[in-house]
């Protein structure tokens, strides 16, 4: 018996040392995936906090742990609504991340946790209301209801599951809207990629003011080596630069990295190596869209008025909408676009009406066309603009679902990760927005939804 002990007490010494050597580990390296984790949860949380209004909690089990990796189901978090900042960890204590929110600027990704060194936002913070008027000039919506289209947008099978926001615009009007549980028309909702799209209109924007040409060459310093010396604007807008970048979202990869672990994720992206020569080749990448920001923005650096609130978000009336920064001050143009399903209803009507807005160029003339061309690398995938001419396969590689359904030919797409999409369609004067979270998994594609709402509509 006592040698069984001795066996016993072993065991358990070495079951101690082994818990106290992972934790150890855990504290002093832990794996970037945790890492990843920890930041992703404290990003998520913030925005979601201090930009939408939303409960933390309810945040980090909707929003973070039901639709992503496991181990995000062992995060916990802190948020200190005072100082404005989140913190979150496996079991509230490894791999921790952080988030800083400050006003006019959203939540930033602060993967050190020093949050002394950051300023004060130096931009200004957006007006907190629309005009009393019916949208797209403010935000009363069209009064009379429309009972097919009312009936469309009570039908779950098409709205899809987890809908946060349908918003069906015809002719310049919200002509019906539905919104999930605890979500409304005032909640500011993330767009994910749909943000690329907003991005590239600012470099429209731009590039009609003269601070940038489309055709440029030997757009980074870090290139002027190498062959990337030969990428050009265009080139980075239709997702044709030649350049490398892992965009899969399920472990840690140059997407993940960029977003939740580098401080400054242009000085990340601008490091990829070329894998193909500039413009033969067709790769969707996050860190081309960070590219893009920078470049704008270091365009228009003496420009104090080029911000995406003075530029685009003011002249359209999207009050609410906060384009978040990085560490390094680059707006996240990929990504990180919070605003209304009105107000990006609104950018989708800009689009629309060719860049004009209440008798003001936005963009320049013909540039929303020109955004919409076909890329020529893309396979009539995409557009020259950050924006996508096919829409969602619901998981189903290959499909042309815009076919299917019959959609015009026309119908062209701002997509974003977990289930968001807005469908622009000219020859109808239309748009369906869809917003919400909604994994790949769900193999859910909006195009039934969109077709069901322009037969109700017509």
């Amino acid at each position: 018996m006592r040698m069984v002990w001795k066996i016993v007490a072993g065991v358990a010494a070495v079951l101690v040392a082994a818990v106290i050597g992972l934790a150890a580990w855990l504290a002093i390296a832990p794996p970037d995936l945790i890492r990843v984790g920890g930041n992703y949860a404290a990003k998520i949380v913030c925005s979601n906090v201090f930009i939408a209004g939303r409960d933390p909690q309810e945040i980090l089990r909707l929003d973070v742990q039901a639709p992503g990796h496991p181990l995000l189901r062992l995060m916990r978090l802190h948020v200190d609504r005072e100082a404005g900042t989140v913190s979150a960890g496996l079991f509230g204590l490894f791999g921790r991340g952080y988030a800083l929110h400050r006003p006019g600027l959203g939540c930033t990704s602060v993967p050190s946790g020093d949050f002394a060194s950051f300023p004060r936002s130096p931009y200004p913070v957006q007006a907190a209301t629309a005009p009393a008027a019916p949208w797209p000039e403010g935000n009363e919506p069209v009064a009379a209801k429309n009972a097919r289209l009312e009936a469309v947008l009570d039908d779950a099978a098409l709205t899809g599951p987890g809908m946060r926001a349908v918003v069906v615009v015809k002719g310049g009007r919200i002509v019906g809207e539905r919104y999930g549980d605890g979500f409304g028309a005032e909640t500011p909702l993330l767009g994910w990629s749909m943000t690329k799209t907003v991005n590239a209109a600012l470099i429209g924007i731009a590039a009609g003011q003269g601070l940038l040409s489309l055709d440029q060459q030997n757009l980074f310093d870090a290139w002027r080596g190498d062959d990337r010396r030969e990428i050009r604007l265009v080139d980075l807008m239709g997702m044709s630069s030649g350049l490398a970048f892992n965009e899969d979202y399920g472990s840690v990869t140059d997407v993940t990295r960029m977003l939740f672990l580098e401080p400054d994720m242009a000085g990340f992206a601008v490091t990829s190596p070329l894998e193909s020569p500039a413009g033969s080749t067709f790769r969707y990448s996050s860190g081309t869209a960070v590219l893009l920001s920078r470049l704008w923005q270091d365009a228009a650096a003496d420009r104090a008025m080029f911000l995406p609130q003075q530029a685009l978000f003011g002249p359209l009336g999207m009050t609410s909408a906060v384009l978040e920064v990085d560490r390094s001050g680059t707006f996240v143009g990929s990504s990180y676009l919070y605003a209304t399903a009105r107000d990006w209803a609104r950018f989708g009507q800009l689009l629309l009406q060719d860049g004009e807005w209440r008798g003001r160029q936005i963009l320049p003339a013909g540039f929303a066309a020109w955004m919409r061309e076909e890329a020529p690398a893309s396979g009539g995938t995409y557009g020259r603009g950050q924006l996508w001419l096919e829409g969602p396969d619901g998981g189903r590689d290959g499909a042309d679902r815009d076919r299917a359904a019959g959609l015009p030919d026309d119908t062209f797409w701002l997509l974003g990760h977990d289930g968001q999409s807005m469908a622009v369609i000219p020859s109808e004067r239309a748009i369906v927005l869809r917003l919400g979270l909604t994994p790949w998994s769900a193999r859910y594609a909006t195009q039934r939804l969109v077709r069901a709402a322009l037969d109700a509509v017509e």
